[in-house]
């Protein structure tokens, strides 16, 4: 079995700044830093981390070797990645001294894919093999109609939410790993139990498995057999940006291998929680050997219902 992540890569470039510059001002910036991010980018270097064997696919510009160098140094195969002549998809990013942020996306080679680059990366994949995407590149529904046809399990993450995605079937969907916001958007309502947002997602997708995370809160699965909840691991948090994508690349990591959900979920949890402790996007992201010494030491709640 092999995985392949088609997804996302950018450069983010972070200001630090006394305050949120306003229409008509001009200031200056304190510092300027660069990290390599994207929900891609972070989620292959997520899977690879938790010990799985990984391509990933997508588009850089002649601007985005630091991106593959990332990957390159995560031992994430690189067959699949294109240099377009045009820029790297980034992120201006301004920090204040409060904490606080703002954020200006611009796609750029990340909405570059063509349908011929789809085809082609896909002949390389075979039925039960694991494709791995998020909703930041463009042609999605087409790439989801090609791996549906070649047998692929699909796991979707679906951030950002925007109006491509109602182009997907998501019925060919194999795992729908989303959180909170992004279940509700998805199942058309506002729920006051999170629980409730996976029920509906599980009946509008009977055939789909239902990974909901929340935060603090932990994280539910569902499909029409099992029902479980895992916990958070309380640690104090210093920046939460891999998380999700931490949580997602050990999840899948795990099924993978043939661990059971629960296993899956467990790992996931505590290599989230070790990654909002430190700072960074894929710098956070901790090893499997950190995360199973972790699991050792500190307890955890895992619920079948």
């Amino acid at each position: 079995m092999k995985i392949l992540n088609f997804g996302s890569l950018n450069i983010d470039k972070v200001y630090q700044v006394g305050h949120f510059v306003r229409p008509g001002e001009t200031i200056s910036s304190q510092s300027l830093n660069f990290f390599c991010g994207g929900k891609g980018l972070n989620q292959s270097i997520a899977l690879t981390k938790a010990g799985a064997d990984v391509w990933h696919a997508g588009c850089i510009g002649n601007d985005g070797q630091m991106l593959s160098d990332a990957l390159q140094d995560s031992q994430v195969h690189l067959d699949f990645l294109k240099t377009l002549d045009m820029p790297t998809g980034h992120a201006l990013i301004q920090v204040s001294q409060t904490g606080q942020n703002c954020i200006i996306l611009f796609g750029g080679a990340n909405q570059a894919i063509s349908r011929e680059q789809i085809d082609e990366t896909l002949s390389h994949f075979d039925q039960g093999d694991i494709l791995l995407l998020q909703n930041e590149i463009n042609n999605l529904p087409y790439l989801v109609d090609q791996a549906y046809q070649k047998g692929m399990t699909i796991f979707l993450n679906p951030s950002p939410i925007t109006e491509q995605l109602k182009e997907i079937d998501l019925s060919k969907i194999s795992y729908l790993v989303l959180n909170e916001i992004e279940a509700a958007d998805l199942s058309g309502v506002t729920a006051h139990n999170p629980q409730d947002y996976a029920d509906i997602l599980l009946k509008k997708y009977p055939s789909c498995h239902i990974l909901l995370t929340m935060g603090t809160a932990g994280s539910i699965y569902l499909d029409h057999q099992t029902h479980h909840a895992q916990s958070a691991f309380k640690v104090q948090a210093v920046d939460t940006t891999a998380a999700g994508d931490t949580y997602t690349g050990y999840f899948i990591a795990a099924i993978a291998r043939g661990a059971d959900v629960q296993t899956a979920m467990k790992e996931a949890s505590m290599a989230s929680a070790i990654s909002v402790t430190r700072n960074g996007a894929s710098t956070s992201i901790p090893e499997r050997k950190e995360v199973l010494e972790s699991l050792c030491v500190y307890p955890t709640k895992t619920r079948h219902f």
